[in-house]
């Protein structure tokens, strides 16, 4: 069973950002792994271990924002599908050799 947490969070003050902040911290601190930016993920043994996790995500909601709970179960998860875009961006440098004279 996989649990995902969606959300979208107000940013604009600076308490804002904070409480966003908070909110991603107290999910890793769960055992939440990010899987896009406001998506976070976490494997669960069970249906009621999931429970268990929800009710941890409940107590420290935000006031403000919109989060969603979504549970998957094994197989949907392995049918999960990611696409990336056409142009990929290399992380690698190119190199050029360093001439003495």
């Amino acid at each position: 069973m996989w649990l995902f947490v969606l959300f979208d969070l107000p940013t604009e003050t600076k308490v804002d950002r904070s409480r966003a902040s908070q909110f991603r911290t107290d999910l890793k601190k769960d055992g939440f792994l990010m899987f896009q930016y406001s998506i976070y993920v976490r494997h669960c043994g069970s249906k009621e271990n999931a429970d268990v996790h929800k009710q941890r995500v409940k107590r420290f909601l935000p006031d403000t924002g919109k989060v969603c709970m979504l549970f998957l179960t094994d197989k949907q998860f392995g049918d999960l599908e990611i696409f990336y875009g056409k142009k990929r961006h290399s992380s690698a440098r190119e190199w050029t050799q360093l001439e003495l004279f």
